[in-house]
This record gives structure tokens, C-alpha cells and sequence, in this order.
């Protein structure tokens, strides 16, 4: 067999090898699916004429996932199915809510720390911990019971309390970047501060940050289901994921599906999020485009 014959037969086995490696694996496929289908659900079902969470179908209270509600009533007679694809929409608002406010001030503040040391970082380290002390959902009841429920209230509280642990983990990454060479060659020069942390230090922070951005908002979908479960929440008949599950509790026995489909969404919808997450955090496309960054 010629030279020629044998690296192109060697190329031919090579290159599935490679693609079949950089093929996601399925259960990064399942979830990614899953979270999907969540949100257009949420984004685009509510246009669709007839949508009405809040409507009561009288004439079948409580009735059983049928053809007619595919997920079943409530005792009031609302669709099940309508009601916990509204709750989405609840739960993705102040998820996004937490994320932003998180990701902003956590950032900056990590940012600053891990820079500029020395006070600034005793200051904004003192601040940190005093957030940390805090009981953060004690907080955020009393914030509604006063401010009334909201969810750009409790998607900025929420948000509010993960700003120590994105700052911590953008600190962390920066105090580890500013002794890379690249970052010294920079400053020795005399690249403006700003300008170094622009261009040589966000584009590493980054994919750190995006990622732990996805326990973030894992802990915000709980976070907001446990406040409206306990009706902290919005006020019903608004509906929630924590919301309905209280309203279907008293009825388990008789009408289960009640508070078991909106149940069933949130566990789901947390357990994709969670498995994304590790899966960056393990070495997925981010995470390795970031290491190599």
C-alpha cells in the first residue's frame, strides 16, 4: 500500500474519531431540548388565541388530563397545562432578573477586588460578607410583605444575593490572571488598567462566569418557587410554579395532578440546568474555549 493510500485511510478513521468526540453527549442534548422547549413554550404558547390561565372551565373542576386539558384542571377549573406554562414565564423573569443583577455587580466587584487589591479588596471583601451573613430569603419576605408582591422585587433580591458569589469567583480568576505573563507584558507597556482588563482579563472571566451563572439560576427558579409556595410570591390567581403546587396541595389525594405536572417541570427544568452547568464546569466547549483562551 502506498504512502499516500495510508494517510488517506488513516485520515478517513481520524476524522469520525474527532467528530464523533465533539458530537455533545446525549443527556447535553436531552437537557438543552428540554430547556427549549420550556421557554418557547413559555414565550410563545401565551399568543396563541385562547390562551387564558385564568379562565375557569366551570363545568369540569378538577377534572383529569384529558383531551380537552391535557394536564387536567384545577378545583377552579383552569387548565393545568395553560397555568404551568404561565408559571415559566414567571420563573424565567426573575431567573434572567437574578442573573443580571448578579452578573453585573458580582462582576464588577470581582473585577475591582482582584485588581486593585490591597483596600479595595478588604472594602469590598467586608461588603461581600456582610451580604453572606444576611438570610436572604427572610429578606426578601419581608421586602413583599412591604413592597408588595413583585417580580422585578424578587428577581432583584435574589439577584442581589448571588452578587458575593459571582464576585468571589471573578475575583478569584483575576487574581490569578494578573500574574500571567501576558497580562505583565501589558502593563509593563503601560496599557491603561481599563484597557488590560478589557482586553486581557474579561475574555478569561468570562466563561467562568457564564457558567456559574447557570447554578445561579437554578437557585433563583428554587428560591422564587419556595417563595410563592409559601405565598410570598405572586398573589393568586397569578400563576407560579411554587404557586400552583400550593393550590393543588390539599387536593392530592383526589386531583394529584394538580401540584405533580408543575412539580414535575420545575424538577426537570432545575436537573437540565444543573447537568449543563456541570458539564461546562467539567470541561464542556465553553469551558475548554476559555482554559485555551
Amino acid at each position: 500500500m502506498s504512502t499516500a493510500e495510508t494517510t488517506a485511510g488513516t485520515t478517513a478513521v481520524t476524522m469520525p474519531v474527532r467528530a464523533a468526540r465533539r458530537r455533545p453527549p446525549a443527556g447535553v442534548l436531552a437537557a438543552a431540548g428540554w430547556l427549549a422547549v420550556v421557554a418557547l413554550a413559555a414565550l410563545l404558547l401565551p399568543l396563541l388565541p385562547g390562551f387564558d390561565p385564568l379562565h375557569g372551565d366551570f363545568a369540569h373542576p378538577s377534572a383529569a388530563p384529558g383531551a380537552g386539558h391535557w394536564l387536567g384542571t384545577d378545583a377552579a377549573g383552569r387548565d393545568v397545562l395553560q397555568r404551568t406554562v404561565a408559571g415559566a414565564r414567571a420563573s424565567f423573569t426573575v431567573a434572567a432578573l437574578t442573573i443580571l443583577v448578579g452578573l453585573l455587580g458580582g462582576g464588577a466587584l470581582g473585577l475591582a477586588a482582584g485588581w486593585f487589591r490591597g483596600p479595595v479588596d478588604k472594602v469590598i471583601g467586608f461588603v461581600i460578607d456582610l451580604l453572606m451573613s444576611v438570610p436572604s430569603l427572610i429578606l426578601v419576605m419581608i421586602a413583599v410583605s412591604l413592597r408588595g408582591p413583585s417580580l422585578t422585587v424578587i428577581g432583584t433580591l435574589i439577584g442581589l444575593f448571588t452578587v458575593p458569589h459571582f464576585t468571589r469567583v471573578v475575583r478569584a480568576i483575576v487574581l490569578s490572571l494578573s500574574e500571567r505573563g501576558f497580562v505583565q507584558a501589558a502593563r509593563m507597556l503601560g496599557t491603561a488598567p481599563l484597557r488590560v482588563l478589557r482586553r486581557e482579563i474579561v475574555p478569561h472571566v468570562a466563561p467562568a462566569a457564564v457558567t456559574f451563572a447557570f447554578t445561579a439560576t437554578t437557585a433563583a427558579i428554587v428560591a422564587e418557587g419556595s417563595l410563592s409556595f409559601l405565598g410570598f410570591g405572586l398573589r393568586p390567581p397569578e400563576p407560579s410554579w411554587g404557586g400552583i403546587i400550593a393550590e393543588g396541595r390539599t387536593a392530592l389525594g383526589s386531583a394529584p395532578w394538580i401540584s405533580l405536572a408543575p412539580a414535575a417541570v420545575l424538577c426537570l427544568t432545575v436537573l437540565a440546568l444543573n447537568y449543563l452547568g456541570e458539564h461546562l464546569r467539567s470541561g464542556g466547549p465553553a469551558a475548554a474555549k476559555g482554559a485555551r483562551g
